[in-house]
């Protein structure tokens, strides 16, 4: 047994540990939360109905998916908790279409963004 504790204490650690904080693990976990939110809206605005639909509305869904990309992590978070409380099924693809439709037209009055040539922006 000797031998064996004077060997333990004669190797030194093989890497070191730091104290991670609260707020950094914190700061971790929402930045994972966030691109599972991203992912879960892209995936959402990539099925095949949603496609149909946003072409029928006149909007391009390649720019429907560079405006997600640019939406801000509080702007991700609201879209992903509204279309987490839709019901399953029939009015559900609609409404969420239109809150994306709806943030979409928002922003490109505040001139965030250019993506309807109907409108006109406040800058």
């Amino acid at each position: 047994m000797a031998p064996f504790l004077i060997m333990t204490l004669a190797v030194p650690a093989a890497h070191a540990t730091a104290v991670v904080t609260t707020a950094q693990a914190m700061a971790q976990s929402g930045i994972e939360q966030t691109r599972s939110e991203r992912a879960r809206i892209q995936g959402f605005l990539a099925r095949e109905d949603v496609v149909k639909q946003l072409v029928r509305l006149g909007v391009s869904p390649a720019d429907a998916q560079s405006r997600v990309a640019a939406l801000t992590d509080a702007e991700i978070a609201r879209i992903d908790q509204h279309i987490e409380q839709l019901p399953a099924g029939g009015n559900s693809l609609i409404g969420a279409l239109v809150f994306i439709f709806v943030l979409l037209l928002i922003t490109d009055i505040l001139g965030l963004t250019k993506v309807f040539p109907f409108t006109r922006s406040v800058r």
